[in-house]
């Protein structure tokens, strides 16, 4: 009889193990850094090469509508890391310091390593260098090699936006090692389940990759993203105070080399997208592809004129929509688009529910499983971004709603003008439709906090 119970209790803690490695899979959390909508599997831009992303895509659930918190980077990812919206902390732009007001018992990788994962790190998570100790098993900071201008660009590109391939090769990037790194992660043996974070830096400035990426797209088949002339003209004053369009965009109509930043953009997308093919190979040649969730996001989106505008910095589509795909096994379907309208700080609760671990009280996203078992699921809520104090867009499944601190208001329908050509705010028989956007405003709007970096 005691054997018999013996074999019986082994089981039962057999069959617990069992479930409890089912409950907590591995999580691959892959940032990408100002990369906007220009992968193929979107069709935005159709001279883009993502054949890698779009594999993925094809494999889990892709988002059609995702939009950033916040169109900066590191408002977007303290945000989107603590669940806490830049209308909570302040943490609204650039340079302005996080970690005073948010704890590191709120972030998202304390919570999985309370949970008892092992979490890993490399790359760009946290705006620049800000990454704190306590909050990671191991972090990968790598070193970085030289890079050179290859002899074939002229210079570093058009005032502030640096474009220019380069004579090194892939091995020399940041990215390259940063994804060597994870690999190594996934190879290991493991004890307990992971959450593996790693950072792809790469579309961001400066354009700058091997040149056998900028060979992919020859300077005379680059087309320019679509633009209207007097975009501006119906755009309240505090719009045209985001896009700056005597500063950048003057510049680069003036240098005559609109082209060549449009080429060089596209190159530095298909460089990140051959990193993540390697980081996605490696999970399935480790045999993790059954037991790990899958989740890839953009900080941000980027204007490359639109708008008479370049960088992020603004509530526009393409600043706010970007990329967003999930493959969750035994939860999403394949090669499925949702076409919902949410943001980011939807990531942090659905992970939470995704794993089995309780989602703090001061996560302020909602769970999205719903659309990853269901991407036809009923969905009532806008994606909300913001940029500064009381400035905030809602894009709904039709419309983008901007309202401005100045209480000026900006007004796109999507089923007509989906490149936002004509601001609709003034029509009073649209005045139902901003007002129902409006009531998803953050009630709570505290003051920026002072900025100390750039």
């Amino acid at each position: 009889m005691r054997v018999r119970g013996w074999f019986v209790a082994a089981a039962l803690m057999a069959l617990t193990s069992v479930i409890s490695a089912a409950e907590r899979p591995n999580v691959l959390f892959i940032a990408v850094d100002d990369l906007n909508h220009w992968v193929g599997h979107l069709g935005r831009n159709p001279q883009t090469k993502t054949p890698h992303l779009d594999q993925l895509a094809a494999q889990g659930v892709s988002f059609t509508r995702a939009n950033c918190a916040a169109p900066a980077c590191n408002p977007s990812r303290a945000a989107l890391m603590s669940g806490l919206r830049p209308s909570t902390t302040g943490v609204y732009d650039n340079g302005q310091d996080w970690k005073p007001v948010i704890d590191r018992s709120q972030t998202l990788t304390t919570q999985f390593l309370n949970a008892g994962y092992n979490v890993y790190g490399a790359g760009k998570i946290y705006h620049s260098q800000a990454h704190r100790d306590g909050e990671w098993t191991e972090y990968f900071q790598g070193k970085n090699v030289k890079l050179k201008r290859h002899e074939s660009a002229p210079d570093d590109g058009v005032g502030g936006i640096k474009f220019y391939p380069l004579e090194n090769p892939d091995e020399d990037m940041p990215d390259y090692r940063v994804v060597d790194y994870s690999i190594d992660v996934l190879n290991q043996k493991h004890d307990k389940p992971f959450f593996l974070a790693v950072g792809i830096v790469k579309p961001h400035m400066p354009f700058s990759v091997p040149k056998k990426y900028f060979d992919i797209f020859p300077l005379e088949s680059i087309e320019l993203p679509p633009h209207t002339q007097n975009d501006l003209a119906d755009v309240p004053e505090a719009g045209i105070k985001m896009a700056k369009p005597t500063g950048d965009h003057a510049q680069m109509l003036e240098s005559g080399r609109w082209k060549e930043a449009v080429q060089a953009y596209l190159a530095t997308i298909a460089f990140a997208d051959a990193q993540i093919g390697r980081l996605l190979a490696a999970v399935d040649e480790s045999g993790h592809r059954e037991d790990t969730i899958v989740v890839l996001w953009s900080d941000h989106g980027w204007h490359l004129g639109e708008k008479e505008h370049w960088r992020k910095f603004a509530l526009w589509e393409e600043a706010t929509r970007t990329v967003f795909i999930w493959r969750v096994p035994g939860t999403t379907p394949s090669g499925v688009k949702c076409e919902r309208p949410v943001d980011f700080m939807s990531i942090y609760p659905t992970l939470c529910e995704l794993t089995n671990i309780d989602t703090p009280a001061h996560v302020e996203g909602v769970s999205i499983r719903p659309l990853l078992k269901n991407p036809e699921a009923k969905w009532d809520r806008p994606a909300l971004t913001t940029y500064h104090k009381n400035n905030h867009s809602l894009r709904s499944e039709r419309y983008r709603y901007i309202k401005y601190a100045d209480g000026s208001e900006e007004l796109y329908d999507h089923d007509a003008d989906p490149l936002e050509w004509h601001n609709l705010a003034n029509r009073p028989d649209l005045d139902g439709v901003k007002a129902e956007l409006s009531r998803f405003i953050p009630d709570r709007n505290v003051d920026e906090l002072p900025r100390t970096t750039r």
